[in-house]
């Protein structure tokens, strides 16, 4: 007999890994459950320049492969995230951005966290391509940070902010051509990741992701309350 889900006020929800293909509003979400939890995002692209501006020695060994033109590899990145993990803040639970990209990566962490009374558990937020497309493409940006999207939220004048008049601008990386270039290396390495949370059933949800953004949140919340319960994954 299944018993009740423990209420959102006294949940702590341990490590969380939040996937999906880019546009589907990660950033957004881990912002939220930060907010509503209290706990830290972990960062790769964070951690990365942390170590190099404070001159680490895994930062500087970053900075001589990347003088020469070398990708940081699983192992250093691996190493930055071990260290994170040792502060005070993550007791209680973190949300991982960007991190794990790779199948390693992913194997790595679980081996981390085996010391640990919570494994990692991936909510999956899943929104159509086309709609993923017409997100990209059509946000436009006015000088003030004020955002847009031509298809879903035009302004009442093509190209001119409603608030302060101001000209739209599309960001360079905002194109079609950018777009599929990035879901490609999505499907070469993070769909491994996706299939690999997906493989522990009791550890993966997905989430319908085309909805108004409190609504995504809810169904995140739904989901980490319903896999922290599972049995098998501690209480």
């Amino acid at each position: 007999m299944s018993r009740p889900l423990p209420n959102a006020s006294d949940f702590l929800p341990g490590p969380v890994l939040l996937l999906g293909a880019p546009g589907v509003g990660k950033g957004t979400q881990a912002k939220l459950l930060m907010d509503e939890f209290n706990i830290p995002q972990i960062s790769t692209g964070d951690l990365l320049r942390e170590h190099r501006r404070n001159h680490t020695p895994l930062g500087m060994l970053a900075d001589e492969l990347m003088s020469q033109g070398k990708l940081v590899p699983d192992d250093l990145v691996n190493q930055m995230v071990a260290v994170r993990f040792q502060d005070p803040d993550t007791q209680h639970g973190y949300i991982l951005d960007g991190f794990p990209r790779t199948l390693n990566q992913a194997e790595w962490l679980d081996g981390q966290l085996v010391a640990y009374l919570l494994p990692v558990v991936a909510v999956n937020i899943v929104v159509d391509e086309k709609v993923l497309l017409e997100r990209i493409t059509g946000r436009r940006i006015s000088p003030a940070g004020r955002i847009y999207n031509i298809y879903t939220t035009p302004p009442k004048v093509e190209g001119i902010c409603d608030v302060d008049g101001s000209k739209l601008e599309q960001r360079a990386d905002d194109t079609e051509e950018v777009f599929h270039e990035r879901m490609k290396t999505f499907r070469v390495k993070t769909a491994a990741v996706i299939e690999y949370y997906r493989s522990h059933g009791n550890r993966f949800a997905e989430v319908d992701g085309d909805r108004p953004v409190d609504e995504v949140t809810k169904g995140i919340r739904a989901a980490l309350l319903k896999l922290r319960h599972h049995p098998e994954n501690g209480e």
